[in-house]
């Protein structure tokens, strides 16, 4: 996925520029069979509903998805699908074509991001802001996405947890944000598989030396993936051949619940391009 920045990285002068800008990307680039995202201003700005009506009335069938930052409520959501609906109406696209995608990036935010997953059937991702929430939780950095030598353990792990349960319950995919020391390739490595192991599907990419690390460390290896076949073929046969729903297989115990972890990451591993060894 692709997304194309109207908010923090545009200077206030510039907001309604870089509308026209995003318009012609969208537009007139090649982006092969990518997800095309532009994430507009938060409902605390006075350019939201400029954003959504000029890009997404303009943008065509091209542009997938308007990520909303900094959201705070469900309402927002709802605010957002609201206008959606209208601009695509009168843009002449299919009612629903537009997705979602919302930041969790405050205090505010994390307590209703329960809420705030459920709140539209446009919803297709949820997104932690490390940033922002730092500074909403009045930690004492700079740098926000990065560990915290001082603290013994992962201080965002509450956060990560939480929004990951509530993306989860609701269907959404669930990504980590930046990781803001561009040149530390082994420390975006280690935050990744922090948030990889938790369950995430993915953590945005801030340069290119980003993208072949985070799709390494959000992929299964290619012994995961034959492994994971392996345990469904013998789950299989030990469920229609021999009636029984737990086997030993290999060292460990598999059962249902095992198959149901292998076809998520057979399912994973397939969208990353693996195929079984030898196949």
């Amino acid at each position: 996925m692709t997304f194309f920045d109207l908010e923090d990285s545009v200077a206030p002068a510039e907001k309604v520029a870089a509308r026209r800008k995003a318009i012609d990307a969208i537009r007139d680039l090649s982006w092969d069979e990518r997800i095309l995202c532009v994430r507009v201003n938060a409902w605390d700005s006075k350019w939201t509903y400029g954003d959504v009506i000029e890009v997404v009335g303009n943008a065509g069938e091209r542009l997938d998805e308007v990520m909303l930052p900094k959201v705070q409520s469900a309402a927002q959501v709802v605010a957002l699908d609201l206008l959606l609906t209208q601009v695509e109406e009168n843009a002449g696209l299919p009612r629903g074509h537009v997705g979602i995608e919302v930041q969790i990036e405050s205090a505010t935010g994390l307590i209703n991001v329960e809420e705030i997953c459920g709140a539209s059937p446009r919803l297709e991702a949820v997104v932690f802001g490390p940033a922002d929430f730092a500074a909403s939780m009045q930690m004492p950095m700079l740098t926000g996405g990065v560990a915290v030598p001082e603290y013994p353990g992962d201080h965002f792990h509450y956060a990560l947890t939480k929004i990951l349960v509530a993306g989860r319950a609701h269907g959404l995919q669930v990504i980590d944000g930046p990781y803001l020391y561009v040149r530390d390739l082994d420390g975006l490595r280690e935050l990744a598989t922090r948030t990889r192991a938790l369950g995430y599907d993915g953590k945005w990419a801030l340069t290119p030396d980003h993208v072949g690390i985070l799709n390494e460390v959000y992929s299964p290896s290619q012994d995961q993936f034959d492994r994971a076949f392996d345990i469904l073929e013998a789950y299989r046969r030990a469920s229609d051949q021999e009636r029984r729903g737990a086997i030993v297989f290999g060292d460990e115990m598999i059962d249902e619940a095992s198959r149901k972890m292998a076809l998520r990451l057979v399912a994973r591993g397939e969208r990353a391009g693996l195929r079984r060894s030898g196949s």
